[in-house]
Order: structure tokens, then C-alpha cells, then sequence
């Protein structure tokens, strides 16, 4: 494909992103921007969470990942579906009985003010740095396919891609993300579907033959039981799955502020119970995209594997020119509505967690808020150039255990406030929150040494979330009568 060609599909994809953001965000207030008015419909949101649970890093890595474990990647989505049920029906309901515009505002009525900005400031770091890196990963993807080719800067392809997002997110917040995330989902479903379709349409491939070649391949293998030392072993991968999940979507902003615009906790419920199940069929759909792909690859002598097959095979000339487009959709769409959802939720959180938006009226609130979201866009500018200037491409794979480190203390957090009923010395929480990565840190460092070989993986979220746990279990308190008569509120 040419680089015009590519830079004519992203332009044209973004001509369609935002007549649906102009109309689904027109005369949206506050509310509208925050929580889209709580009116949106369960199904509706169900169908955007699909997409809004891929992301370009997603779209481009489980399918490479199979030539080293295989569909193993669905161990950790099995645990994704525990831990959305834990969501659904502990921690949504209470997040909709307290009317919560940001989920933190959970920590200040618990704990007190330094746990709610110690919660919001974790979560501010962890999203601005998980979303440069999805956004890193399309603008290199965008040089090196588009703008590299025809001598633009990589500084200037950054706020070209950053500009788009703000732009499109600058009026509607989630009542605009719910509509373009269901047309993410739509354009990921429609290109890895036909991608399939014409991979196989080459290799003379039935529906029967295809389903049969990947069950019969050695990347098809799913549970990972043998070795308690390997990354893939089934119940690292499982349990951590289960508590990623909870961390990542139930104390997450971002993806909850869209879970919190239904009517009501009970639509919210069926919306995220759905959107699970369809998730596992369309990650189990990109993983038989994968093995396609390197059957492909083998027959045409194609030496790329992981995150570059899928671009090679798609836009190298290989299939139809229309393969090569629909990948780009695909990836575009994925990667830009990633970034757009979590500038969104960091200007939620940073305006009404850090900044507070008490006493305001509504033309303040609007005029911070607009402040705020262009500031998160410059600063997303920056660090994707920082990440640039270090050209260090392995921090793409380092998005989950970076979660494991900055989600452990809101996970623990919120653990703690949800199982023991007690008061803590709030002042102290910080330093709680801070040790506990630092700990975690030490123990992965050292974890092969002293534990026979042991490697830790993304289980280390859940040691990260137990240190602070036991952190605030030794910051309680004696209870005053009021306290506890209004913990028992929460």
C-alpha cells in the first residue's frame, strides 16, 4: 500500500469519527461529558466495550503472539470474565448507590482526602503512561507505513494523532465515546472477520478446512499446566486475569466512566456480563487471525513474526488492496478511540478528583475542564516523544506489568475500604501506597533467587494490592462511634 493510500483511509475514517462525535456530543453539558447523563442504553454500551477493551496494541500483538503461546492468551481472558462478574455485582452497585461522578470520590468518603488523592494520582500516572504507550505504538506504526515514506518528522505524525483525538473528544466526553467506541467495535469486527476471509480465500481454505488446520496446529494449544516457572502456566494467568480485570476496569475511570452512564446499576450489570462473553468469541476470533497468518507467512516466505506480521501480511502486497485497508481501519480505530477514552477519564479524574469541582458553577466547571483536557493532550504529546527519544519499542510490552505496579495500590485500597470495616490514619495512606510497588519491585528482582527459579508475571499484581492491604491494616485506628456509624453507610 502507499503511504497516500494509508494517510487517505485514516483521514477518511476520521471524517465519519467525527460526524458521530459532532452529533452524539451536540449540546452536551458537564454531565454529558462526565457521565453522559446516565442515559445511555445497556446494549448500547455493551456493543462499545468491545471495542473499547481492544487496543491497538491488542489488535496488532495477540495475533502475533501465537507462535509462543499459542491460544494461551485465553487463560488470562477466562479470568477476565470472573473478574467482570466481581465488578458487576460488588463493586457497581455500590459505585451507583453513592452517585459517583469519579470512582474515587470512593477513597474520600472511606478514608479522607489523602487516600482519595493518593487513588486519583495512581491512577492519573498509570493511564497517561498506558495510553502514550498504545499511542506510541500507532504513530511508529503510522511512520514507518505513512509518514516516514514521505519525509514528515515523527513530532509532527505525534500531534497530528493527538490533535485528531482531542479534537473529536473535545465536546461530547463519554456521551461522544459511547457512540464512537460502537463504531470501533463495528470496524474491528468487519476487518478482522474479512481479513480471515481472504487469507484463507489465498490458501484455498473452506470454513471446515480453516477451523480444522488451526485445531489441528501447534499454536492452538490453550491451557498451559506443565511448568509452575513458566509466564503461560494456567493459574498465574488465570488468577491474574481475575484481578487485572478488577483493577484495570472495575477501579479504572476510564472504562467505568462508560460502565456509570447507563440508566441504572442493573442495566450496567447486563451490559458488562454481555460485553465479557462477546469479548472472549472476538479475542478467540484474533487468535485464529493469527494462526492464519503465520500459515500465510510460511507459505510465502515471510520472516516477520509478532507485532510486525500482521502489518507486513495486511499492507505488503501480498492479498487485495482492500486487506491492507481494512487493516488500517482496524488498527486506526482501535489505537485512536483507545486514546481518545482515556483522555477522556484523565480529564475527568484530574478536574473533579485533583482539581475539585465543589461550589463551582457550571460555566467554571466548563471552562477547567476544557483547560484540563487540552493540558492532558500536550502532556500525552510530550511523553510519546520522550518515548521516542529513548527508542525503546519494549516498553509496548511492559503495559500490563506497568498495571501491575500502579493499579496494585487502588486495588488494595479499595480491598481494604470494602472488607475491613474500620477507620485508618488516613495522613499515612500515601506512604502506604508508595511502599508497596517498591516491595513488589524487590520481589521480582529477586524472586528467581529466592524461590527456586521462580519468575513472577502479571500475578504481581495481586502481592502489590496484598502489601498495601496489610499497609492499611496497620494504619487502623481506634473507632469513634460516628465513624463507624458512617463507614456502615458506604
Amino acid at each position: 500500500m502507499s503511504p497516500t493510500i494509508i494517510l487517505i483511509t485514516v483521514v477518511a475514517y476520521f471524517v465519519v469519527l467525527f460526524a458521530v462525535s459532532f452529533f452524539s456530543g451536540h449540546q452536551a453539558d458537564n454531565a454529558a461529558f462526565f457521565t453522559g447523563n446516565r442515559q445511555s442504553k445497556w446494549y448500547m454500551v455493551a456493543f462499545a466495550m468491545i471495542g473499547a477493551s481492544i487496543s491497538g496494541v491488542t489488535y496488532v500483538s495477540v495475533p502475533g503472539m501465537v507462535n509462543v503461546s499459542g491460544f494461551g492468551y485465553l487463560q488470562l481472558v477466562m479470568g477476565f470474565i470472573v473478574g467482570q462478574l466481581i465488578i458487576a455485582f460488588i463493586l457497581t452497585p455500590l459505585f451507583y448507590r453513592m452517585h459517583l461522578t469519579s470512582i474515587y470520590q470512593y477513597l474520600s468518603d472511606r478514608f479522607g482526602m489523602a487516600s482519595y488523592h493518593t487513588g486519583a494520582w495512581f491512577f492519573f500516572i498509570s493511564k497517561m503512561l498506558g495510553a502514550a504507550v498504545r499511542l506510541f505504538l500507532v504513530c511508529i506504526t503510522l511512520q514507518l507505513l505513512a509518514f516516514g515514506p514521505l519525509d514528515i518528522p515523527f513530532w509532527v505524525n505525534v500531534i497530528f494523532s493527538v490533535g485528531l483525538v482531542w479534537l473529536y473528544t473535545f465536546k461530547g466526553g463519554v456521551k461522544s465515546i459511547i457512540w464512537t467506541d460502537s463504531l470501533k467495535t463495528l470496524c474491528l469486527v468487519v476487518s478482522v472477520v474479512l481479513c480471515i476471509y481472504f487469507i484463507a480465500h489465498d490458501m484455498n481454505f473452506s470454513f471446515m478446512t480453516m477451523m480444522k488446520k488451526v485445531g489441528d496446529s501447534t499454536y492452538s494449544k490453550v491451557f498451559f499446566f506443565d511448568d509452575v516457572n513458566d509466564k503461560e502456566y494456567f493459574f498465574k494467568q488465570f488468577f491474574a486475569g481475575i484481578f487485572t480485570m478488577v483493577a484495570m476496569n472495575g477501579l479504572d475511570q476510564d472504562m467505568m466512566q462508560r460502565n456509570l452512564s447507563c440508566r441504572n446499576y442493573r442495566e450496567s450489570q447486563k451490559n458488562m456480563i454481555i460485553s465479557i462473553l462477546l469479548q472472549f468469541v472476538v479475542v478467540a476470533t484474533f487468535l485464529v487471525l493469527g494462526v492464519l497468518l503465520y500459515f500465510f507467512a510460511s507459505a510465502h516466505g515471510i520472516k516477520d513474526i509478532g507485532d510486525k506480521l500482521f502489518p507486513v501480511v495486511a499492507t505488503g502486497g501480498y492479498l487485495p488492496v482492500i486487506v491492507g485497508i481494512l487493516f488500517i481501519i482496524g488498527f486506526v480505530s482501535s489505537a485512536y478511540n483507545a486514546a481518545g477514552s482515556a483522555l477522556t477519564a484523565l480529564t475527568t479524574s484530574f478536574t473533579v478528583d485533583i482539581l475539585g469541582i465543589k461550589g463551582k458553577s457550571e460555566a467554571q466547571v466548563s471552562h477547567i475542564r476544557r483547560q484540563v483536557h487540552l493540558g492532558m493532550a500536550l502532556l500525552m504529546v510530550l511523553t510519546i516523544i520522550v518515548f521516542n527519544i529513548l527508542n525503546n519499542t519494549s516498553v509496548i510490552d511492559a503495559v500490563y506489568i506497568l498495571a501491575s505496579y500502579t493499579y496494585g495500590p487502588i486495588l488494595g485500597m479499595f480491598a481494604f475500604g470494602m472488607i475491613i470495616r474500620k477507620p485508618v490514619r488516613d495522613k499515612f495512606v500515601p506512604v502506604v501506597a508508595l511502599a508497596a510497588p517498591c516491595l513488589c519491585l524487590i520481589l521480582d528482582e529477586n524472586s528467581e533467587r529466592w524461590f527456586n527459579g521462580y519468575h513472577f508475571s502479571y500475578e504481581i499484581l495481586i502481592f502489590n494490592a496484598l502489601f498495601t492491604f496489610i499497609g492499611m491494616c496497620l494504619l487502623i485506628k481506634k473507632e469513634e462511634h460516628t465513624t463507624q456509624k458512617a463507614i456502615k453507610k458506604l
